[in-house]
């Protein structure tokens, strides 16, 4: 085992909720623009603690996600090292192998690296993720009539293979990239937040 990490995801996206992408369909509108974050609630990779740390990206997918070809901004909490970086990225982008290599398989293209302030925050279901002065989104679940989550499993895509998503809707996210071309701002759309156990 080359990495186990445990924590919870952050997603937002141009989609209408649900999103379509995570059951194979097409983005709504042909294309997706979106936002993810994982946070390590507790983490190893390679033997190098990455707990409390967190990923981000900012992603265009310019059809189908499981066709592939996006293209990625990464973002690396600043609180790590640069032992924690390489470890981080050495994960997600496919190195180690297991279900983030599965992912990575899907990046066309890495537009550009960054160290930045990441702010992640998830209590009582609601979640918001700055990253530096590029992206903002805030996010809630959906809920059944007793107020428990709404769950998403088994589908043919997911950004936390082998775990459970709540559904959402974001009345925010922001992102402005503009020397990548990745510059927008939507309301109302969809939102994914979950917990995640990853090993590879």
């Amino acid at each position: 085992m080359t990495y186990l990490l445990e924590g919870k995801l952050l997603e937002a996206c141009s989609c209408g909720g649900p999103c379509p992408c995570w059951v194979g369909d097409d983005p709504d509108g042909g294309s997706c623009d979106s936002m993810l974050a994982y946070h390590y609630d507790r983490g190893r990779i390679n033997g190098i603690d990455v707990s409390d740390l967190t990923l981000a990206f900012v992603v265009h997918i310019p059809g189908n996600v499981l066709a592939g070809n996006w293209k990625v901004a990464a973002y690396v909490d600043s609180k790590a090292t640069q032992e924690q970086k390489q470890a981080i990225l050495a994960a997600h982008t496919g190195q180690l192998g297991g279900p983030l290599a599965d992912l990575a398989q899907l990046v066309g293209e890495v537009v550009g690296v960054y160290d930045t302030p990441i702010q992640f925050n998830l209590a009582e279901g609601k979640g918001t993720i700055r990253i530096g002065e590029v992206a903002y989104a805030e996010m809630q679940p959906y809920t059944d009539s007793q107020g428990r989550p709404t769950k998403l499993v088994d589908t043919v895509f997911s950004t936390i293979p082998g775990s459970p998503a709540y559904v959402g809707k974001a009345s925010t996210l922001k992102a402005d990239l503009p020397q990548h071309g990745m510059s927008w701002e939507f309301s109302g759309r969809n939102a994914i937040l979950g917990e995640f156990r990853l090993e590879g």
